[in-house]
């Protein structure tokens, strides 16, 4: 059997499974992510092991399935930003800023010093606070679209925060390095800062005065789907340039380009086609494709008990830090657990974090594990925790409902 054919069945599988079970978390009500999430780790090697079946020979598959996944969560944080306007978002730029500050200082502190009540060496209890730092708000993100809570306060504030998020742990991460590695200096550090400065900078100003014209010389054209191809392509445009010119993560250049595409007139042919390709394809291979690249037989026994404590850290200082960041930005108290709550997850983030350190050789296959364990816990138990948090609360009135199709 070919490559392709190989390909072919094992992306079929995974889109029944993602459906399946999804359909059967809504069923139970919960969102359908958490399903998604659930029947993955099943696929993967921690069971199944879905790109090592007998009659799979390609040593490429597994990879070629993530990197579909990645264009998924790409597509994920440019519906999110597509559902937004740029004055909402920055009507919560205190909470914003708070509620992202402190839902990294805190977990950093907290998870470098329970790492060294557990005797590990300075240098990677640093590293395992920067790792319980990181967020991954396409979780949460997902998960309020389905709930219609997207563009209520806490979803603006949590998108806000995110980004904040990003840009804080990407600059704590490079002095990191630079300190304990010889990455750097602090002019290099200041370089990085600059750029991300600049790269947002440019990002809205193109998203404002060019793009809107781009967009509607390109849908006078006599071409199938040209504001849709448009926008894909500025949403991996902007995803490459976050990482390469502003040394940001891809998805929160995705987000941006959905931001600026929400400013267009063309924003009602664009919204039927990159819905349909997101979560008709994409964005249940990328909630698969996290359960396939976590294997629950690597967290060895040793490192249980340090697994335990970096779980309950990461849970309770993302949950009051960015809580008590949104509390002090004007939030309700209600409001301030759904943001803290939407800021838990880890998910793609943290094990891109964690990886860095393998890579550097920071951390151990005991603290790798650990984070791992993190990770996964942390990326099931928010979809859930926000649908209990967000019962009974008003649902904001202007945002599209989502599809059902899409749900589930």
């Amino acid at each position: 059997m070919s490559p392709f054919l190989q390909l072919a069945i094992v992306i079929a599988i995974i889109l029944v499974a993602a459906k399946l079970a999804g359909y059967l978390s809504t069923r139970l009500g919960q969102p359908s992510v958490l399903g998604e999430i659930l029947v993955g780790l099943l696929l993967g090697p921690s069971l199944l092991d879905i790109t090592h079946l007998p009659f799979v020979h390609s040593e490429t598959l597994g990879e070629t399935i993530h990197e579909l996944g990645e264009l998924g969560v790409l597509l994920l944080m440019f519906i999110a930003g597509l559902e937004l306007h740029l004055n909402e978002l920055t009507r919560n730029t205190r909470v914003a800023a708070l509620a992202g500050f402190l839902g990294v200082a805190l977990p950093v502190l907290l998870g470098w010093g329970t790492a060294l009540l557990f005797g590990l060496e300075n240098q990677s209890a640093l590293f395992i606070g920067l790792t319980l730092g990181a967020t991954s708000v396409s979780i949460s993100a997902q998960t309020l679209i389905e709930l219609k809570a997207l563009r209520s306060r806490v979803g603006l504030g949590l998108l806000g925060a995110a980004v904040f998020d990003d840009i804080l742990v990407i600059l704590l991460l490079s002095a990191f390095l630079a300190v304990f590695h010889g990455g750097g200096d602090t002019a290099s550090i200041l370089l990085i800062l600059v750029r991300m400065v600049l790269f947002l900078a440019a990002s809205v100003a193109f998203g404002m005065w060019v793009l809107p014209r781009l967009a509607r010389l390109v849908s006078g054209l006599p071409i199938s789907q040209s504001v849709l191809s448009l926008a894909l392509v500025v949403m991996l445009v902007y995803g490459v340039a976050a990482e390469v010119f502003g040394g940001m993560a891809a998805i929160t250049g995705a987000f941006l380009a959905g931001l600026m595409f929400a400013r267009c007139r063309e924003k009602e042919r664009l919204e039927p086609g990159v819905h349909a390709l997101a979560y008709g394809l994409f964005v249940p291979i990328f909630f698969i494709s996290i359960g396939l690249s976590v294997n629950l037989r690597t967290i060895e026994a040793s490192s249980l008990w340090l697994t335990l404590a970096v779980v309950i850290v990461a849970v309770a200082s993302k949950l009051l830090g960015a809580g008590l960041g949104a509390r002090l930005g004007g939030f309700s108290w209600r409001e301030s657990w759904q943001l803290g709550t939407g800021m838990i997850s880890r998910g793609e983030v943290g094990l891109i974090v964690i990886s860095i350190g393998i890579a550097q050789g920071v951390v151990s296959q005991n603290e790798f594990s650990a984070i791992v364990g993190m990770v996964l816990v942390t990326t099931l138990i928010t979809p859930p925790l926000l649908r209990a948090l967000f019962k009974g609360s008003p649902k904001t009135t202007d945002q599209p409902p989502a599809k059902a199709e899409e749900r589930a």
